[in-house]
């Protein structure tokens, strides 16, 4: 028996295969772990055209990413399953896990299913979801710098937008669909940096190439983009269902290692909350499994009677407690 054997079908099963998934999976098999890596399908942005902010992979459209990323698995011990986590429960020992009619089980689980986005129901944006209507101005910024684009939001959230889609180019509206909600002084901030403000709802979306916003009063605005900060949702209930902690938010609340307030269950990636970005998810990713990592170490270690003396320093959430 190698000393890494956990006498489970798997040391750990991570359970989906975006940025944060591909990489804890990258450190897992690295480590010398068996693991089962669950690929419930497209990640959040297999819609954008590019993903920016990359480190040497720039500008490298999301399902190239996602390829190279499993690439990187072939040396290891990686079974990768195009199949979701249908069912999970809770074992004295660790976890059995259900992926189609079939059940294996686990040392140790971490969730990296990330969330997904509830657009506005105005026709036609969803159809143009990842390309001419944006979420982020660090991914899409750049390829619609000093173009004529659009918020679309109110409050603060439009606000704090609007602002700082202002950064890429000097032609930005925000429509805030109906009334703006905004305070007197975000007005104020708006019109400062030239901003204009229109409130009339938006009927419907039309163009390819470029994008036309439609309003209630038969009035047309022509446009290169749309930012939007829509409302999230988390892909998967299984970790509310195994009874995660979730914050106001319905983000799955982790420490600074990724750990759940359920013991052995780890998440990593968008479903945590901000920042919500490839290089930031694939971070959390690692933190995530080298945390995890260490607390097979720490187990493998005290099965044999040896032990991890505790240094004064050592941070909490490190090993096991």
């Amino acid at each position: 028996m190698r000393f890494t054997d956990s006498g489970h079908d798997y040391d750990a099963v991570v359970i989906g295969a975006g940025p944060a998934g591909l990489n804890a999976a990258v450190v897992l098999g690295g480590a010398r772990r068996r693991v089962l890596l669950l690929d419930g399908g497209p990640a959040r942005n297999s819609l954008a055209q590019n993903a920016h902010g990359v480190f040497t992979r720039d500008c490298t459209p999301p399902g190239a990413l996602k390829e190279a990323g499993l690439a990187d698995l072939a040396p290891y011990d990686v079974t990768v399953l195009s199949t979701p986590a249908r069912e999970v429960r809770i074992l004295d020992d660790g976890f059995s896990v259900r992926h189609g009619q079939t059940w294996v089980t686990a040392g140790r689980l971490m969730f990296a299913t990330g969330v997904r986005d509830v657009l506005p129901r105005i026709p036609g944006l969803r159809e143009r979801w990842g390309e001419t209507v944006h979420h982020c101005p660090y991914c899409d910024g750049w390829p619609n710098r000093e173009a004529h684009l659009a918020v679309l939001g109110s409050h603060q959230e439009g606000h704090h937008l609007a602002l700082s889609v202002r950064a890429w180019s000097d032609r930005v509206i925000l429509l805030t669909n109906g009334p703006d909600e905004l305070t007197p002084e975000q007005r104020l901030d708006l019109k400062r940096v030239d901003i204009p403000v229109i409130t009339t709802p938006v009927r419907r979306l039309t163009g390819k190439q470029n994008i036309t916003a439609h309003f209630s009063d038969g009035e047309k605005l022509p446009l290169d983009a749309i930012f939007l900060n829509p409302t999230q949702a988390q892909n998967s209930t299984l970790p509310a269902q195994l009874g995660c902690e979730l914050n106001e938010k319905s983000r799955v609340v982790v420490n600074e290692n990724g750990m759940t307030s359920v013991r052995g269950i780890w998440a990593a990636g968008d479903m945590t909350g901000a920042p919500q970005y490839v290089m930031s998810a694939a971070s959390s990713g690692m933190i995530a499994a080298i945390s995890l990592n260490t607390t097979l170490i720490h187990e493998n270690v005290r099965a044999r009677g040896a032990a991890f003396h505790k240094s004064p320093d050592e941070q909490v959430g490190v090993g096991e407690p």
